[in-house]
């Protein structure tokens, strides 16, 4: 065991800030080298969006003296910043993983300690809600206590600023900054609920907010009201917040928009962190549709949708005319509802925009282009998305939002929030549903009929899972070869642009041109073949993972399936 590792153990397992409890877990592994330095080689990262780790006792795990720490660094940022910190305040909300209303209100507190009014939801809501709140209540600041999609060991922490989105430059990196000088828990400011109660400086929020956010959503129905007053007496559709905090505030905006004949899966409707139906409950996975598709059998229904715990991502489950079920992908269902929403607004507002992510499908440029409106690609990270939208709005670009999203199963339709909202994106899936259905067109027949329009495009994923110390090394040896040897072909074709978005740069190898790419520097290489296939290295920001993202094309479905496949053999055959 390494000299520090082992002094950062014995400096955790002899402080005065431990609980008991804590203390006699630190006291269990005394004799695990392993256990000691996987909790204590590093601090857990607190990234550009915040806090994402394995709950537990240690620096490199998410728990309360991390939070607290996070939280001090924050609030220091915030009043370095802005004269009225205080009063304006922050507002925070959390999901239904274990720990997470501990975390919140530790962070509440925290702020509390420091003078800043803290706004703290009442019981579980989704990463959307808090994003809306933030602008509603016109706050600093807000947080939001989630991991995501990610097993249940996991809970995390998300920043946001005053927009609504999730921190982005300048902001991240000097919170990070203040986060980092923190040099012990003593400097960590904390009052108990209590005081913070009598002092004003913690005000507990829930229905008000709700009631505004369900509003905004009924704005964002796109021209379908009365077809959806139609087909919602009549069109099933079977939901589930896998256990998280989407179930209260989808069921209502269905409902209260008109589909009456919503089946809520009721082994995954109670909040619950052990996730006991979904190990992994994240709607990428088909696995999780089990139940629910069971229960669309039984019900006739054509339709699942399912949230992830913290209700910012959304995937489908659609019946073939032929009873089969279909999966479609996160850059499937985009594109779906970047056509419909073109085909329906794109005249009715002035030079519009859709926004979308590097590694989201090639296809969209297609779409865009046809279609005569303008494509942002951003950065992964829903907070670019979300910088888009406010440089929209302060005249940087003259572009209006039309829609934004990213593969990974995110879509924001309106500006009430700067993050991905799976409440939101339930209500148009749905609205999307009806006007097919009202058709007599299933949703994978849509699906096609677009690859007949635009070209048939075949997007795929290998995500590769690196655990702890050694995990992370092996992830940034392979983008480290990767950059050093990038490969000259694959399938025979050649790599014609390389896109090193990490030295902010892309290189033509054919003609050895080079441009400035006018992003913020993130860990990712995009390579593009001659015949525009995609193929895109990232690391992952919240897992220990590494992600490789490939996009084809070709003339027919066949080609593009098998073009798929050899693309994704070939290149990962010397990953692995």
């Amino acid at each position: 065991m390494e000299a520090n590792v082992k002094a950062k153990y014995e400096e955790w397992l002899n402080s005065d800030f431990l609980s008991k409890e804590d203390r006699d877990d630190l006291v269990k592994i005394e004799n695990n080298e392993k256990e000691i330095t996987e909790r204590f080689y590093k601090d857990l990262d607190f990234g550009t969006g915040g806090l994402r780790g394995i709950r537990g006792v240690g620096t490199n795990r998410m728990n309360v003296y991390v939070v607290r720490k996070a939280t001090q660094g924050l609030a220091n940022y915030m009043l370095k910043t802005d004269k009225d910190a205080k009063s304006k305040g922050i507002v925070i909300a959390y999901d239904s993983r274990i720990q997470s209303e501990e975390f919140a209100e530790t962070a509440a507190l925290v702020m509390a300690g420091n003078g800043i009014k803290a706004y703290l939801f009442n019981s579980l809501r989704s990463t959307p809600e808090l994003s809306f709140a933030v602008r509603e209540l016109k706050t600093l600041s807000g947080i939001v206590v989630t991991a995501s999609h990610n097993p249940p060991e996991y809970n995390g922490y998300k920043v946001y600023w005053d927009d609504g989105a999730q921190v982005v430059a300048p902001h991240d990196k000097k919170i990070i900054e203040e986060v980092y000088s923190i040099q012990n828990f003593n400097e960590i400011k904390y009052i108990s609920k209590e005081a913070a109660l009598e002092k004003g400086l913690l005000e507990i929020i829930g229905k008000e907010q709700d009631d505004k956010f369900i509003e905004q959503l009924k704005k964002q129905v796109i021209v379908n009201n009365d077809l959806i007053s139609k087909m919602g007496k009549t069109m099933k559709i079977v939901y589930t917040p896998l256990h998280g905090a989407g179930n209260v505030a989808c069921q209502r905006i269905l409902k209260e928009v008109g589909f009456e004949n919503v089946y809520v899966v009721k082994e995954q409707e109670k909040p619950d962190g052990n996730f006991p139906t979904a190990s992994y409950p994240n709607p990428e996975d088909p696995k999780v549709f089990s139940l629910g598709i069971k229960l669309a059998t039984e019900k006739g229904a054509k339709i699942v949708m399912a949230n992830d715990p913290d209700a910012d991502r959304i995937g489908i489950a659609i019946q073939k005319k032929d009873g089969e079920w279909m999966f479609p992908n996160g850059n499937q269902v985009g594109v779906l509802a970047v056509d419909y929403i073109l085909k329906n607004m794109k005249n009715k507002v002035n030079n519009g925009a859709i926004i979308s992510t590097v590694v989201s499908t090639p296809m969209l440029d297609n779409v865009c282009e046809k279609n005569g409106v303008s494509l942002i690609r951003t950065l992964t990270g829903f907070k670019f998305i979300g910088e888009k939208i406010k440089g929209f709005e302060e005249k940087k670009d003259d572009k209006t939002y039309l829609f934004g999203f990213e593969e990974s199963y995110g879509y924001l339709k309106g500006t009430h929030a700067r993050d991905k909202d799976a409440i939101g994106a339930t209500l148009l899936i749905a609205e999307i549903a009806s006007y097919y259905e009202d058709k007599g067109i299933s949703i994978d027949e849509a699906i096609e009929s677009l690859y007949n329009e635009y070209g048939h495009y075949r997007d795929g994923i290998e995500s590769l899972t690196m655990q702890g110390k050694e995990g992370a090394e092996k992830i940034a040896s392979i983008m480290s070869t990767m950059r050093e040897n990038t490969p000259k072909e694959v399938t025979g074709k050649k790599v014609v642009i390389v896109r090193d978005f990490l030295k902010s740069v892309e290189k033509n190898k054919q003609t050895g041109v080079e441009i400035k790419i006018n992003m913020p520097s993130s860990n990712v290489l995009q390579l593009v073949l001659e015949d525009n296939t995609y193929i895109t290295a990232r690391p992952s920001g919240t897992e220990p993972k590494i992600k490789f993202y490939f996009g084809v094309n070709s003339t027919d479905k066949k080609s593009a399936d098998e073009k798929l496949v050899s693309t994704m053999e070939e290149f990962l055959k010397n990953i692995k």
